[in-house]
């Protein structure tokens, strides 16, 4: 633990959630709803993959209620994994970007596939998808890991940190390409009408 009780108390938090990362609490990832849990703004039963045990175990930890799973964010179910129909996969490459473990491999025009021991169940792929390609069978892809929380955090985690490290150089090429252009403005032979 980092020594700062609110620091702590999140992670601690993010620990206890499923780390599907599927947005059904109306936070981006577990880690913000984590962090709104600790601040007191939200409640503790807004996790459908973590259900009931979850919010048992928030309950426990922060010293609430349990409360009956809110239905506004979902139903709680069986562990679910994406899986792609495909002889309808046109290879658009579209339900890639919202994955946010990785667990869709492919590549445009070429059919996709779901990596079912890292697809965490989100869904946020089903909406991507334009021809309905991709469907949800239960799960058993975790029965043998022992902390699929942390390989899912892991995964996220690592996808998040490739994201910013990418459009951190999109950011340099494109000053690279303003400061290439304005140089080159710069030395060009000027119009006797220009100022």
């Amino acid at each position: 633990m980092s020594g700062d009780p609110a620091a702590d108390l999140v992670a601690r938090i993010d620990a206890l959630l499923p780390q599907t990362q599927c947005t059904r609490c109306g936070y981006p990832a577990c880690r913000p709803y984590a962090e709104a849990i600790a601040n007191e703004r939200v409640a503790i039963n807004r996790c459908p993959p973590g259900g009931r045990d979850t919010i048992a175990a928030l309950a426990a930890l922060t010293g609430q209620e349990p409360l009956p799973l809110d239905p506004a964010h979902g139903i709680e179910g069986p562990a679910r994994v994406a899986v792609i129909v495909e002889s309808r996969c046109i290879g658009c490459a579209r339900c890639l970007p919202p994955c946010p473990v990785d667990a869709i491999v492919g590549a445009a025009k070429f059919m996709h596939t779901v990596l079912a021991e890292r697809c965490t169940g989100c869904e946020l792929c089903i909406a991507a998808c334009p021809v309905d390609c991709i469907e949800m069978h239960e799960s058993t892809a975790h029965a043998d890991t022992s902390d699929p929380k942390t390989l899912n955090r892991a995964r996220y985690t690592a996808r998040r940190q490739r994201e910013e490290r990418q459009s951190a150089l999109r950011q340099l090429e494109l000053a690279a390409k303003k400061t290439a252009a304005a140089a080159r403005a710069a030395s060009r032979p000027r119009a006797p009408h220009e100022p």
